[in-house]
C-alpha cells in the first residue's frame, strides 16, 4: 500500500505512517488490523486499512450454510480453509490526500502550484501563442498542439497575458506549458517552461516530443 501510495501517487513518505489497531479497537473478526495514515492539515488521519481476517469468514459461511468452503491442496490432498486479506480504502480519501500533498506555495514567485505526478495531472503539456491576435503565432501553435496530441494530454489556453496563463496551468497541476513566439517564425524553436521550477529552456519544435517524453 505504501510503495503504490508513494510511487503511484507521488506522495511524500515523510506524510504518511503506520498504526496497528490494539485488541479494544480491532474488530472482532480480525486478528490483526493495520491503518496507513495521511498528515492531512487536520492531522493524520486513516487512509488505508488492512485487515487480517484469517479463516472467520469462510468458517463462518460454512457454518451457517453447511456447503463445505475449504480447499483441497492437490499435492498433499490436505483440506485448508482460505484465510481473507481486507483492504478497505474510499476514493475521496485517495484524492484529498493527493491534493494535500501536491500542494504549494511558492512565495518567489508569488503562486500557487499543484505539484502532481505527470500521470495524474489533467493535461502533461500545454501550448500557448504568446498572442492570440496575431494568426502566424496562433496558426504556428496549432500546428505544435496538434503535433502533440497522439502522445500527450495538451491543452490549448490563448487568454490574457502568458503569465496568467503560466501561473493558470500551475493551479492545475501542468507540468510543461509551451509558449510560440515570434522568434519561432524565425528559427522553429519554442520556450518549454517547467511547473515545479519556472526554468525556461528554448528548444527546437523538432525535438519537443522526444524531450516530453524523456521528462514525463
Amino acid at each position: 500500500m505504501q510503495t503504490f501510495v508513494t510511487d503511484k501517487l507521488g506522495v511524500k513518505p515523510a506524510n504518511l505512517r503506520t498504526r496497528e489497531h490494539d485488541e479494544v479497537e480491532r474488530s472482532f473478526y480480525s486478528q490483526r488490523t493495520v491503518d496507513l495514515e495521511y498528515h492531512y492539515p487536520f492531522g493524520f488521519a486513516e487512509l488505508w486499512g488492512l485487515a487480517y481476517r484469517s479463516d472467520y469468514d469462510l468458517s463462518q459461511h460454512a457454518k451457517f450454510s453447511g456447503q463445505d468452503l475449504s480447499y483441497l491442496d492437490p499435492t498433499n490432498n490436505q483440506k485448508i480453509v482460505p484465510h481473507v486479506i481486507e483492504p478497505a480504502v474510499g476514493i475521496d480519501r485517495l484524492v484529498l490526500m493527493v491534493l494535500c500533498d501536491a500542494y504549494h506555495e511558492d512565495k518567489e514567485h508569488n503562486r500557487i502550484v499543484l505539484k502532481l505526478k505527470p500521470a495524474l495531472a489533467p493535461y502533461t503539456v500545454a501550448v500557448f501563442p504568446l498572442l492570440k491576435n496575431n494568426p502566424e503565432l496562433v496558426n504556428q501553435a496549432k500546428a505544435v498542439y496538434e503535433s502533440l496530441q497522439s502522445k500527450f494530454r495538451v491543452a490549448w489556453d490563448d487568454r490574457g497575458n502568458i503569465g496568467k496563463r503560466y501561473y493558470y496551468q500551475d493551479e492545475m497541476g501542468t507540468p510543461f506549458c509551451i509558449t510560440i513566439d515570434h522568434q519561432t517564425l524565425e528559427d522553429q524553436t519554442v520556450t518549454l517552461r517547467d511547473r515545479d521550477t519556472a526554468v525556461q529552456t528554448r528548444l527546437p519544435i523538432s525535438s519537443l516530443s522526444a524531450q516530453l517524453e524523456k521528462a514525463l
